[in-house]
C-alpha cells in the first residue's frame, strides 16, 4: 500500500515542500511507494514554491483510512491531523515543534523532532550523504521551506546549523538569497484573493488554554498594512469562524517581517486581557503592536497566558 506523507492542516511552505521533499527521498532512495498529499489549499507563499520549481500541486486529502500507511511531517499535534489520524499506520513523525501528546501508533515508530527552525533542515540531516542526490527542484523546495520558517533568518527560531544549510543550498543552485526571498514574501504577503474567514484559516493553530479554545492564526507580511485595512472585517467575522471551527476565540497575529514585530487584533475584552497577561501589552483600541515578537512556535504560543 502506498505510504502517504503529510503535514499539518492549512499547509504552510513548509507543510507543502517538506512531504514533497520526503516522498522523493523514500522513493528514489529507499525504493519506496509514497506520495505526498496535503491536508487543505496551499497558502499563496507554498503556491509560489509549487509554480516556482514546476511542482504538481499534491492531491489535498481530507481524512485517511483505517492501516493506512503514513509519514507525519511538520507537526505531532492530533488536532492538526485527519480526524483518523490514530487508528492509521503512522510509521514516522519528523518534527521540529513542541512534543503535545496524544498521537497514538499501531507500534513502535521512527521519530524526529529537533531543535531547528525548519522540517526540511530536520530532513536533510536525515538523507545525510543522500542529500547530495537531490535534484534541483527538491533543493529549491528545501531552500524554500528555511527561507520561509526562518523569515529569511529574521526569525528567533533559527539556528546556525539552518543558515548553514540554506545557504548551501542556495550556492548549489546558484541562487541570491535575498532577491529569491522577496520574490517568496510578495507572494505570501498578496492576500487581495481571498476572504477574512479564509485569511484567518491561512496559517493557523488550534491551542487549548487552561480550558479556553483558540485558534492562533498568523499573517506574515511584508505589507502589513494591506492586512491591516482589512480589520474590522476580520474581527467581525472572528465570531463566525470560532463557532464554525469549535474553539472559544480566534486570534490574529499580523507579522511584520522587515521591521521584526507583531500587531494583535483585539476584537474584545478576553483577548485584551491575554495581551496584557501575555505581552504586559496595553492596548490602546483595537490594535496591539509587539515588538520583536516574530514565532509563533517560540514566542507566541508559550506567552500565551490567560
Amino acid at each position: 500500500m502506498k505510504t502517504l506523507v503529510f503535514g499539518h492542516k492549512s499547509p504552510d511552505t513548509d507543510s507543502t515542500g517538506s512531504p514533497i521533499l520526503w516522498a522523493w527521498y523514500l522513493n528514489e532512495v529507499k525504493g519506496g511507494n509514497a506520495e505526498a498529499v496535503l491536508l487543505g489549499e496551499p497558502n499563496t507563499e507554498a503556491a509560489f514554491l509549487l509554480k516556482h520549481w514546476d511542482l504538481p500541486k499534491p492531491r489535498i486529502i481530507s481524512d485517511v483510512e483505517p492501516g493506512q500507511p503514513c509519514v507525519v511531517v511538520d507537526t505531532n499535534n492530533p488536532a492538526e491531523l485527519p480526524a483518523g489520524i490514530n487508528h492509521a499506520d503512522v510509521q514516522a513523525v519528523i518534527d521540529h515543534h513542541r512534543l503535545v501528546g496524544g498521537l497514538e501508533t499501531k507500534g513502535p515508530i521512527d521519530m524526529t523532532i529537533r531543535p531547528l527552525a525548519c522540517t526540511a533542515t530536520v530532513m536533510i540531516d536525515l538523507m545525510g550523504g543522500d542529500a547530495a542526490r537531490m535534484p534541483d527542484w527538491a533543493k529549491g523546495a528545501a531552500l524554500t521551506c528555511i527561507l520561509s520558517d526562518t523569515l529569511e533568518f529574521r526569525s528567533p527560531t533559527t539556528t546556525a546549523h539552518d543558515r548553514k544549510v540554506a545557504e548551501a543550498l542556495a550556492a548549489d543552485l546558484g541562487i541570491n538569497i535575498g532577491d529569491y526571498a522577496a520574490q517568496m514574501f510578495a507572494a505570501k504577503s498578496d492576500v487581495s484573493a481571498f476572504s477574512d474567514a479564509e485569511l484567518l484559516r491561512m496559517d493557523s493553530k488550534e491551542f487549548d488554554l487552561a480550558g479556553t479554545k483558540f485558534r492562533v492564526s498568523v499573517l506574515e507580511t511584508t505589507a502589513p498594512a494591506t492586512v491591516l485595512d482589512r480589520k474590522a472585517g476580520l474581527m467581525e467575522t472572528m465570531t463566525s469562524v470560532a463557532a464554525e471551527d469549535g474553539v472559544d476565540q480566534v486570534l490574529l497575529f499580523v507579522i511584520d517581517i522587515l521591521n521584526k514585530e507583531a500587531t494583535l487584533l483585539i476584537p474584545n475584552d478576553l483577548v485584551k486581557t491575554l495581551a496584557e497577561k501575555s505581552f504586559g501589552a496595553t492596548p490602546a483600541g483595537n490594535t496591539v503592536v509587539l515588538p520583536g515578537v516574530m514565532s509563533r512556535k517560540k514566542q507566541i504560543i508559550p506567552s500565551l497566558t490567560l
